[in-house]
């Protein structure tokens, strides 16, 4: 099924967008790649966006219900529970879309680890034509198959920058912060730091797909940012 319904799709959209969108460009096919990913995602990234923030600014109102309840587990997640309906908010959307994003990364790393020098290319579907030759030079400096620190370093601030958005504005001290928000200002760095060491040993391809994905989260995080009013009951 993994095969089949995920890999397959993926190969044939990117030979399709190659052969016909991008102008022979093996990069700008992966950047329309991502985009297309993106935007079909787009209902749950935007639903996980706008659920972290509202738990952000629940906050306060989580650690009050937390202590008021410390002795009583059992009322404490009734009013957690009833206060997360209230706010038509679930706290764990962000580890679904972990396992969301998980096959299409694993299926996308078996797509960029391809020769796609070797032609003819196998699997293509009826109405994808087979491309006569794939270049996957990026710029003319950035060879999508081999591996690239300079790709890396930019997937890797983007990531950086993303994570930057989705911290709340307070202006309280480190030792003051909940052990939830200590985490989150933790990510930000600790994000970027993973990307590097999963990313460096792979081909530049995937990390093209990791900085267009982060790029796409800052517009996003910006607009709910600035557009979504967030009234917390």
């Amino acid at each position: 099924m993994f095969h089949t319904y995920l890999y397959l799709p993926l190969l044939n959209s990117l030979i399709f967008l190659y052969e016909n969108i991008s102008f022979g460009s093996f990069g700008l096919a992966i950047i329309l790649l991502t985009l297309l990913i993106r935007f079909i995602l787009f209902p749950l990234f935007y639903k996980s966006a706008k659920s972290q923030l509202v738990m952000q600014k629940l906050q306060p109102v989580i650690q009050k219900i937390q202590k008021d309840n410390k002795d009583n587990k059992e009322k404490q997640a009734q009013e957690l529970l009833s206060l997360y309906r209230k706010n038509n908010v679930n706290p764990f959307i962000s580890i679904l879309m972990v396992f969301v994003q998980l096959p299409i990364l694993i299926a996308l790393y078996r797509l960029f680890m391809s020769d796609f020098s070797a032609l003819p290319i196998a699997e293509l579907y009826s109405f994808v034509s087979q491309p006569e030759h794939i270049n996957t030079m990026f710029l003319g400096l950035i060879d999508l198959k081999s591996r690239s620190m300079l790709m890396v370093g930019l997937a890797a601030a983007a990531q950086y920058f993303q994570g930057k958005l989705t911290l709340p504005k307070t202006n309280k001290k480190n030792k003051d912060l909940s052990t939830i928000e200590r985490m989150t200002k933790q990510m930000v760095f600790f994000g970027p730091m993973f990307t590097v060491l999963i990313l460096w040993q792979l081909p530049s391809a995937l990390g093209l797909y990791w900085l267009i994905t982060s790029v796409f989260s800052i517009i996003q995080q910006i607009y709910i940012n600035k557009k979504i009013k967030v009234a917390v009951n």
